[in-house]
């Protein structure tokens, strides 16, 4: 059933709507939250690494399931009663993430968290669009906005803090009362549409399993990959081929069904094609430097999760300061040309991040820390509108989980691109600067004399002067390929927003559009 033409704007419906703007910041933040914890919870359940980093991936892989089912069942079932389920669903597995003992419970649980919450992201962007008219609609936006980009952005800070304050199990724990909160918030609140359960008979069930085999096959290659060589590995390269047929099978029912799981035909429409794949290219940015530079602090410069928190937070208090600006503008200049703006400031900060040296730290890094906030503040909030701004109502809720769909494949894209280029060039530069440092150069032979008289006088842990200065100096040289190899994925990131900047001027010319209505062909 179409919604209202002219939504009104109530007090009741402004309170639940921001309600369901916090239920999306703590679904977007469950995704990171645990990344800065997962040694204390790999400990607490006796996992091992590899098996710790399921606790993570679970979550992403059936959220990005999801996300695209959203909106079909926000039509069978209401926005109002899907965002209900959706946010209880998230607060009991929540619970259960909190009080599991084992690994195998943990993994069910963050998966069903994370299944369940993943309706709440798109869900807000379309309520957006279908709750509030012109002006209105550019200030959502930017919530919308500032939300999505900084909730990951916290994350690792957020979880690194609860996790040395009180315990892992409080990453979980506090959702619980903030989870019941959101629920009967929207419950009594909201009430922008009618269910149209006719469509369950038409529910294209194997579009659901096809569509379920293709993303969680396709995530678990894209987060897997590059730890264990690719297609080299057996598990990895039968997910390939699982993610290759069941797409295939996909596609053809997307277009082949009466009411297809996920309708793309959303991606006619030229700015929302556009649109998707900015928003792509901003999930690589999101994602991939939230896990980049972390890794970098962390590794290299020897950060705590505090520390490391503390040098990230310069993003996040650019991305407050800069979201009401944007909104301004957004009201007044041609919407490409913020987004063209972003996209330029965003590779000039992947750029200038990329010139790290060891002794990288909060005095070199703040600049491009701050660039990077503003950059991504100015291509998600525009874009947004561009990309939903020019659909006809009836397909805002599914473009919408499309919308989202791009974003978090982006960041499943650019986590693996990373692993893989830092892995590739970080051994390639290693063996170069190996090579530099034969008995033929006497700068190195001075040096590792220097190490051998400093240690001359030590033994360390049962080993003589002179191993333990080649050891030393095979440390360094290993610091030194990682810094070059976070470099050079640094420059790729930026190449990706450098090339996509001139693709805005392929998309329409937004149009001024009268309150409440929600764009047309």
């Amino acid at each position: 059933m179409s919604t209202p033409a002219e939504p009104e704007i109530t007090p009741k419906r402004l309170f639940g709507f921001f309600a369901m703007v916090l239920g999306m910041f703590m679904a977007v933040l469950d995704i990171q939250i645990v990344s800065a914890s997962i040694a204390d919870i790999q400990a607490g359940l006796a996992a091992s690494p590899d098996e710790a980093s399921w606790v993570q991936t679970s979550y992403l892989i059936a959220e990005i399931v999801m996300i695209p089912l959203s909106g079909f069942l926000s039509r069978l079932l209401s926005t109002r009663v899907l965002f209900t389920i959706s946010a209880l669903g998230f607060t009991v597995f929540s619970l259960t993430c909190a009080l599991a003992n084992s690994l195998e419970m943990m993994i069910f649980s963050r998966a069903l968290q994370g299944f369940l919450g993943g309706a709440m992201i798109p869900t807000v962007f379309a309520s957006s669009f279908l709750l509030f008219p012109g002006p209105a609609r550019v200030r959502a936006t930017v919530l919308i906005g500032l939300t999505a980009t900084l909730a990951p952005t916290l994350g690792p800070t957020l979880g690194g803090m609860i996790t040395e304050a009180l315990s892992w199990h409080w990453l979980f724990l506090l959702n619980v009362p903030v989870g019941i909160f959101i629920a009967i918030s929207v419950w009594l609140c909201i009430d922008i549409d009618e269910p149209d359960h006719s469509l369950f008979r038409l529910f294209d069930w194997w579009g659901l399993v096809l569509m379920a085999l293709f993303l969680g096959s396709l995530e678990y290659v894209l987060e897997e990959g590059a730890r264990w060589q690719w297609l080299q590995d057996e598990t990895v390269a039968s997910f390939a081929v699982i993610a290759t047929v069941s797409g295939i099978g996909f596609f053809w029912r997307a277009f082949a069904a009466e009411q297809p799981i996920v309708d793309l035909r959303a991606f006619a429409d030229r700015n929302f094609a556009i649109g998707s794949l900015f928003a792509f290219i901003l999930g690589m940015a999101l994602y991939g430097s939230v896990y980049l530079v972390p890794l970098f602090l962390g590794r290299v410069r020897g950060y705590d999760s505090l520390q490391i928190g503390q040098t990230m937070f310069v993003t996040g208090a650019a991305m407050f300061v800069c979201a009401p600006i944007v909104g301004a503008l957004s009201r007044k200049l041609d919407l490409r040309i913020l987004v063209a703006f972003g996209l330029m400031v965003t590779g000039v900060a992947m750029y200038l991040t990329g010139q790290f040296t060891a002794q990288s730290a909060l005095p070199e890094l703040w600049l491009p820390l701050l660039l990077r906030g503003v950059g991504m503040m100015f291509v998600m909030v525009p874009v947004t509108t561009i990309a939903l701004g020019t659909l006809p109502p009836v397909r805002i809720k599914n473009a919408s989980g499309l919308f989202n769909l791009m974003r978090n494949l982006g960041g499943a894209f650019g986590l693996a691109l990373i692993n893989t280029l830092v892995t590739d060039r970080g051994a390639a530069h290693r063996l170069h600067l190996a090579e530099g440092l034969g008995w033929a150069r006497n700068e190195a032979v001075a040096a590792l004399t220097n190490m051998q008289n400093a240690f001359a006088d030590k033994i360390v842990n049962g080993a003589p002067s002179d191993l333990v200065a080649l050891r030393r100096l095979s440390q360094l040289v290993t610091r030194e390929a990682n810094v070059l190899a976070y470099n050079d994925t640094l420059f790729v990131m930026a190449v990706f927003f450098f090339v996509a900047a001139p693709l805005v001027f392929l998309l329409r010319a937004p149009r001024a559009m009268p309150p409440g209505e929600g764009g047309g062909h």
